[in-house]
């Protein structure tokens, strides 16, 4: 009797100590947030960071310097590494400063209606996934210079859910922003990609991207324009990280933004 009471109440530890060691990214936002500004050299005082469950919007960072970070994108962060992704891919679209170059479009050209069609709409969706690429590509140098593991944004995004079409085709999920981030850490940080991430998602990921690699190697034309633009990208994200620090944590198109609203 004296060994069952024992046993169950070794089981409750153990039980007890897996819920009190469940991650929760939340939590973590505000230290790994400031350690991807500190170590990259960006001035961290004054900024705050926010969860919301709301359609992310941060266009007014330039004035609230405030960062608001899906809760949504966060419950597919599992550790720091991942958590640091969501984080610093948000952070890469305040650099390239994509919130306050939609704003200014809409002010000059209007309330859009571009996507009220087909045609339209296709534009829209080319026009998130460039977005959606250069904020990877930027997260990845923040999130490398921090000490993360860039990999880590691979699996965040390929543990979402796939399209209908990507299913079929076999495809992880947001298989083509994976695939950019794997090209560009493979380009700027080859130690990153050749230590590798060790969960089933990235291993996944990995089947996927050897086989894209190996029908690469078929096509020179192919290989070429990727490392052109790989090239382009290394030299881009560099710039506008060093831009923004000098700037003061501000992106060109805030700058421009925040020149014409002081003429009107």
């Amino acid at each position: 009797m004296k060994k069952i009471f024992t046993c169950l109440a070794i089981s409750l530890l153990l039980i007890g100590t897996s819920f009190a060691a469940e991650y929760k990214p939340a939590e973590r936002v505000n230290t790994i947030g400031t350690n991807l500004l500190t170590k990259n050299g960006i001035v961290a005082k004054d900024i705050k960071f926010e969860v919301t469950s709301k359609a992310i919007d941060n266009s007014s960072f330039a004035t609230d310097k405030t960062i608001s970070i899906s809760s949504d994108d966060l419950a597919y962060a599992g550790n720091d590494n991942e958590t640091a992704a969501v984080i610093a891919n948000e952070l890469g679209h305040i650099i390239a400063g994509h919130g306050s170059r939609n704003k200014l479009v809409s002010s000059i050209t209007g309330t859009t209606t571009n996507t009220r069609n087909m045609a339209g709409a296709l534009v829209e969706s080319y026009k998130n996934t460039k977005e959606e690429k250069e904020a990877d590509v930027l997260a990845v140098n923040l999130m490398a210079n921090a000490g993360y593991n860039p990999l880590a944004a691979i699996v965040v995004l390929t543990k979402q859910t796939s399209t209908y079409w990507d299913a079929i085709a076999g495809k992880p999920a947001n298989a083509e922003r994976a695939l950019n981030i794997y090209d560009y850490s493979q380009y700027a940080y080859p130690n990153s990609v050749k230590s590798g991430y060790n969960c089933n998602e990235y291993k996944n990921f990995l089947t996927y991207a050897n086989s894209v690699i190996e029908e690469r190697k078929e096509n020179s034309k192919t290989q070429k324009k990727l490392d052109k633009e790989l090239k382009k990208y290394r030299k881009d994200s560099v710039s506008q990280i060093t831009k923004f620090k000098t700037r003061g944590g501000i992106s060109s198109w805030d700058a421009v933004y925040g020149i014409l609203n002081s003429q009107q």
